[in-house]
């Protein structure tokens, strides 16, 4: 499997992470992961506009990483996947410094590393279908939710409490308020409108929200970006989670509380359609690969923005 490390395409195998990257001594790093159709890496600009704001928070040398969406691209090409399912993640440290708090001076390059890997949709295409159970946990994270580090071992906690107890997710509760999940966001609807937790620093802003917030608006389904409140979630007749790779999942039981009648509700089901149709537009829409032909060479790192 080919990969992109610190300005060169190698073999992943090959890579190798100084112990003193400060990824690996502190989580100092911004991880983004990208959905790809066949024929479509879904919205890179958003994922690196995200990519960009964690960096600009972070304060590392390098604030705009634009130039790594066509790299992206490449390697999709270069690993045969243009016509598969795959992932693209990414992510960027502040890169390689003696072990200490403070800032490296004078600033440290940033350590880039980009892999792409086969993403089979069977299982999610199955939970989108049937919904899942999810449970809440206390959000015990820290307050800078909004920038995408890989400091996730609240997460993996939650995570792992969510599959100790067969559940598909796991939702933050903060102060009474349902937030997001694990590793997705989160909407309710009460009355046929849908409610999601404003953008804060306690959230993240997911490009899949973003994406069904803006479907809702086309389907004249009204959305408020307000507080989801834990004594009120019994009176919810849908619940659903959102993501790179779940899509649009409802969730049909919280808590082994049934959410509604305990099966995928109306809007979901109309957001996963409009969903899948953009997709399928979008996917028309960009012709930007072709299969790799024997003897074809991918785009050289001079070329690359």
């Amino acid at each position: 499997m080919t990969a992109y490390f610190n300005g060169r395409f190698m073999e992943k195998d090959e890579i190798r992470i100084s112990p003193d990257d400060r990824g690996f001594l502190f989580s100092d790093s911004l991880y983004e992961v990208i959905r790809h159709y066949p024929g479509l890496l879904f919205r890179p600009e958003a994922h690196i506009r995200r990519l960009n704001h964690g960096a600009a928070h972070l304060r590392l040398a390098c604030r705009d990483f634009s130039h790594l969406i066509p790299v992206a691209r490449d390697l999709i090409r270069q690993n045969h996947l243009a016509d598969q399912d795959a992932l693209v993640y990414i992510q960027v440290t502040r890169g390689t410094a003696p072990r200490n708090h403070p800032f490296p001076d004078p600033a440290s390059e940033p350590t880039v590393y980009i892999c792409v890997s086969c993403f089979d949709p069977a299982v999610k295409d199955r939970q989108r279908k049937t919904g899942i159970h999810a449970i809440t946990v206390p959000d015990i994270r820290w307050a800078r939710c909004d920038m995408k580090t890989t400091g996730l071992t609240a997460n993996v906690l939650a995570c792992q409490q969510a599959a100790e107890n067969k559940a598909g997710e796991a939702i933050f509760v903060r102060d009474g308020v349902l937030l997001e999940g694990t590793h997705s966001s989160f909407m309710a609807v009460f009355d046929d409108t849908v409610i999601t937790a404003p953008l804060s620093n306690y959230i993240l802003g997911g490009i899949t929200r973003e994406t069904v917030l803006d479907l809702c608006r086309d389907l004249d389904i009204r959305v408020l970006q307000e507080p989801v409140y834990e004594s009120r979630i019994h009176l919810a007749s849908e619940l659903m989670v959102t993501g790179t790779t779940t899509e649009i999942t409802p969730i049909t039981t919280l808590n082994t509380r049934p959410v509604g009648n305990g099966k995928p509700g109306p809007v979901a089901k109309a957001l996963q359609a409009a969903f899948a149709s953009k997709i399928q537009q979008l996917q028309k829409q960009a012709p930007w690969f072709s299969p790799m032909k024997k003897g074809e060479n991918s785009l050289k790192l001079s070329e690359t923005p």
